[in-house]
C-alpha cells in the first residue's frame, strides 16, 4: 500500500501501483526523500498535517514515523508558530535522541512545499491505551512507572529542555523489553532566562499541565513534574484531569486523593501530594527529589545495610562510606546504654559486639553459613567483548568449552545485519565464529545435550537451526508471527518448544523442522518457556500475568497460575523437576511446588528488576540478574538466592547496563552473564 500525503484527503489508503490518489486525485509520491516510503496514518494534526508510520528502504525497510506539517493557512500567526514548533522538536530530537528511551531524529526536511520531521518509530502501547485494556494499577505499579520515568525527565531536564506535555499518550511502554518511552517534544521549550522571565504562549494539555504553565506560559522542572503527577493520578483513578480540570479547574489537586480506588501507601501518597501541589513553590522542584523520597522506603537495599558482600560501583561505595561510619557510631552509642543498663554482663557482651562489628565494617567478612559462598570461591574470570551492541541472550555448551551469545544486530557499511549471534572459546575468551543468518536481533538461544546443535530464535520471527560441528545452518523455521523470545530442548533433544509475541507457543520435531502443534491460551505476549527434566510438562509465562503449565503433546493449557498483578518476565523448572521459579515486574520470584501448585516461597529483591533467572544444576541456587535502583544511581547486578532458605546469599556487580540473560556451565562452577553493556562475563561461583 501506498499512503496519500494530502493532509485533507479523506481516504488516503492506496494500491501501490497506483500514480494518483483515488479519493482526492493527488499525485502519489512512492519515495519521500527518495528513501521513505510512506504506508499509513497514524495520527491526524486537526489541519496542520499528520502523523504516519513508514519504511526507511536505506535501513532495510525499517519502521519509522514521519510527522508532516503542511499548514493551511499561509503567512498567519497560527503558521508561523507551527512551523517554529516543528523545528525546535527536531532539534530537540537530535539533543535527546542520545538517550535509549527517547526516539532518535532520522531526517529534517522540506518537500513539496511541507516540511518534514522523521524519527524513531517505539513499537508498544502508550499508557492510556494500556490502562483501557487493563483498567486497575496499584502503588507497586506507579513506584515502578515512576523509577522508569524519572531518569528519561532528569537527562532532559539536564539539557536545559522542557518537555511541557507529559501525559499517558505520550508515555510509550516498548514491546521489546517493557521499559517506557517519553515521546512528542513538539511542546517541549527551551529553559533560558529569557523563557522564565517572559510570558508565553500556553502549550501543553489541560489537566496535566500546572497552572504557570497553562496561564502565563511559562515552564520549568517542576512543571513536568507536576504532568507527571497527573499522569500518575489518571492510571490509579481511571479518571481524566482533563475532566476534572473542565469542571473544577485546578481545585481537584486538593482532594486528589478521595478519587483513588484502592488506598495507596504512606510514603507513596505524600509523593503524589507533592508532585500535584497547584503551587510551583510548593512542588517538587528536581527528579532527583522525587528519587530520593521514592527510593526512602527501600533503603535497606544499599550496601550499608546490608552484612552480605556486595560489590557496587566505587563511586556508589564512596558516597556511602559516611552512612557505615553513620551506622557504627549509632551501634557504638546503643552499646554504651546497653553498658549501664545491664552492668559487667553487658559489657563483656557489648565488647564482643562493637569488636566482631568493627571487623565486619573495615573487611569483607568471610561467610561460613550454609546459606552463603565464601568471597574466596567466587571471582570474575574473564570478560568477552566482541559485541558491538546489546547482548540479549547466552548459553554455555555442556562440555564447558564454548559460550553462544545472541544480540542486537551490527550494521555494516553495507546496512546488513551482522554480529548477532557468536561463538565463543571459554578458556582463550577469544571469538570462534560469527553466525549470519538472522536479520534482526537474536533474543534466545539453546543447545541439544549432546553439543551437536544450536538453535536460535530472533526478532525476525523465525527460528534457525545450527549444527555446531561445522557452524553450518540447517533450517530454517517458519510460523511464528511476531518476535520469538525464549526456546527450550527437551533433554532427549529431540523437540524444541519456542515462545513468541504472537501469544503462541510451538512445539517442533527438531530432526525434521516439521511444526508439531501450536500451544494456545496467552492472551499477551509469551516471553518465557521452560520444559520439566521429564520432557512432558511446559511452563510459559506472558506479560498476561499469568503462568501456564501444559503437557507438551496437548494444545490447551493444563492449569494457569496467576502469580500477580505484574507481568511474568521468566521461569525455569529446578533440575529435580519438583520446583517452578518465577520472576514478574513486582520484584518478586516465587518458587511453585510443583506436587501443590502453590507458592512454597517468595524471594523479594526490592529495588532489583529482574529479566533473567536460572538454577544451578544441583538445584541450590537460583541466579537473577537485571537492574538495581537506588536514589539517583542504578547499578547492575546479579543475586544468587539458597533456594531452600530464601536468602539472598550475594550480590555481583560488574556490568555497567542491565543483566539480560544468565546460564550456569553444565558443572555448576561457571555463572556466564550477558548484558546491555555489551559484555559476556564469566564468574566462577564455585572450586
Amino acid at each position: 500500500m501506498i499512503c496519500c500525503l494530502n493532509p485533507d484527503c479523506s481516504n488516503p489508503q492506496n494500491h501501490q501501483n497506483n500514480k494518483v490518489c483515488q479519493t482526492c486525485h493527488t499525485p502519489l509520491v512512492p519515495l519521500l526523500r527518495n528513501r521513505f516510503r510512506v504506508i499509513r496514518v497514524l495520527s491526524d494534526e486537526g489541519g496542520f498535517g499528520r502523523t504516519y508510520i513508514s519504511e526507511d528502504i536505506d535501513k532495510l525497510n525499517e519502521l519509522c514515523v514521519i510527522k508532516q506539517l503542511a499548514p493551511k493557512f499561509q503567512g498567519t500567526w497560527s503558521q508561523k508558530k507551527a512551523i517554529q514548533l516543528f523545528l525546535e522538536e527536531a532539534k530537540r530530537l537530535q539533543q535527546l535522541g542520545k538517550h535509549p528511551q527517547i526516539p532518535t531524529l532520522i531526517a529534517y526536511f522540506e518537500q513539496d512545499n511541507c516540511l518534514y520531521l522523521v524519527q524513531q518509530f517505539i513499537d508498544g502501547q502508550n499508557l492510556l491505551h494500556e490502562l483501557n485494556s487493563r483498567k486497575v494499577y496499584r502503588d507497586w505499579d506507579i513506584q515502578s512507572i515512576l523509577l522508569d520515568l524519572l531518569p528519561i525527565i532528569k537527562f532532559v531536564h539536564e539539557h536545559e529542555i522542557i518537555h511541557r506535555d507529559i501525559k499517558p499518550e505520550n508515555i510509550i511502554r516498548r514491546k521489546c523489553d517493557g521499559r517506557l518511552t517519553l515521546i512528542d517534544f513538539g511542546s517541549s521549550k527551551q529553559l533560558t532566562v529569557r523563557v522564565q522571565r517572559k510570558n508565553g504562549t500556553s502549550i501543553g494539555s489541560h489537566g496535566y499541565s500546572p497552572i504557570e504553565q497553562i496561564r502565563d506560559g511559562k515552564a520549568y522542572p517542576a512543571s513536568d513534574l507536576f504532568g507527571l503527577g497527573a499522569t500518575c493520578f489518571h492510571l490509579l483513578t481511571g479518571i481524566s484531569p482533563f475532566q476534572l480540570w473542565m469542571e473544577y479547574g485546578y481545585s481537584w489537586v486538593g482532594n486528589w486523593q478521595h478519587y483513588l480506588r484502592y488506598p495507596l501507601t504512606k510514603e507513596l501518597a505524600e509523593i503524589m501530594n507533592k508532585l500535584l501541589q497547584k503551587e510551583i513553590q510548593h512542588r517538587y522542584q528536581s527528579a532527583d527529589e522525587v528519587i530520593r523520597d521514592l527510593m526512602k522506603k527501600h533503603t535497606h537495599i544499599l550496601p550499608a545495610a546490608k552484612s552480605k558482600i556486595i560489590k557496587p560501583p566505587v563511586q556508589y561505595s564512596q558516597i556511602n562510606s559516611k552512612k557505615y561510619i553513620l551506622l557504627r557510631n549509632l551501634i557504638f552509642m546503643f552499646g554504651i546504654i546497653i553498658l549501664f543498663a545491664v552492668g559487667e554482663s553487658g559489657y563483656r557482651e557489648f565488647r564482643k559486639l562493637k569488636a566482631n562489628f568493627s571487623v565486619s565494617l573495615s573487611q569483607p567478612r568471610k561467610m561460613t553459613s550454609s546459606s552463603e559462598i565464601p568471597e574466596k570461591d567466587l571471582s570474575l574470570v574473564n570478560t568477552l567483548s566482541g559485541h558491538k551492541s546489546k547482548v540479549l541472550s547466552v548459553v554455555m555448551s555442556p562440555n564447558g568449552k564454548m559460550i553462544v551469545s545472541g544480540g542486537n544486530c551490527e550494521e555494516s557499511h553495507h546496512s546488513q545485519c551482522h554480529g548477532n549471534l557468536k561463538l565463543w572459546d571459554v578458556i582463550t575468551g577469544r571469538e570462534i565464529a560469527s553466525l549470519e543468518g538472522h536479520s534482526q536481533n537474536v533474543n534466545a538461544v539453546a543447545i541439544t545435550g549432546d553439543g551437536k546443535i544450536l538453535v536460535s530464535g530472533s526478532d525476525d520471527q523465525t527460528i534457525k537451526v545450527w549444527n555446531l560441528q561445522t557452524n553450518q545452518l540447517i533450517r530454517t523455521l517458519k510460523g511464528h508471527t511476531d518476535a520469538i523470545h525464549s526456546l527450550a530442548i527437551t533433554g532427549n533433544g529431540k523437540t524444541l518448544v519456542s515462545a513468541s509475541d504472537d501469544q503462541t507457543l510451538k512445539v517442533w520435531d527438531l530432526s525434521t523442522g516439521k511444526l508439531i502443534r501450536t500451544l494456545i491460551g496467552h492472551k499477551y505476549w509469551v516471553r518465557s518457556v521452560d520444559i520439566s527434566p521429564d520432557s512432558v510438562t511446559l511452563a510459559s509465562g506472558s506479560f498476561d500475568k499469568t503462568i501456564k503449565l501444559w503437557n507438551i503433546n496437548q494444545e490447551q493449557p493444563i492449569r494457569t497460575l496467576t502469580t500477580s498483578l505484574q507481568t511474568v518476565i521468566a521461569v525455569a523448572f529446578s533440575p529435580d523437576g519438583k520446583i517452578l521459579a518465577s520472576s514478574s515486574r513486582d520484584r518478586t520470584i516465587k518458587l511453585w511446588n510443583l506436587q501443590t501448585l502453590t507458592v512454597s516461597r517468595t524471594f523479594t529483591a526490592e529495588g532489583h528488576n529482574i529479566n533473567t533467572i536460572a538454577f544451578s544444576p544441583d538445584g541450590k541456587i537460583l541466579a537473577s540478574g537485571g537492574r538495581n535502583t537506588s536514589g539517583k544511581h542504578s547499578y547492575h547486578t546479579i543475586k544468587l538466592w539458597n533456594v531452600a532458605t530464601g536468602e539472598e546469599m550475594i550480590t555481583l556487580t560488574g556490568h555497567s547496563n542491565i543483566v539480560t540473560s544468565l546460564a550456569f556451565s553444565a558443572d555448576g562452577k561457571f555463572l556466564v552473564s550477558g548484558g546491555e553493556d555489551n559484555l559476556i562475563k564469566i564468574w566462577q561461583v564455585s572450586p
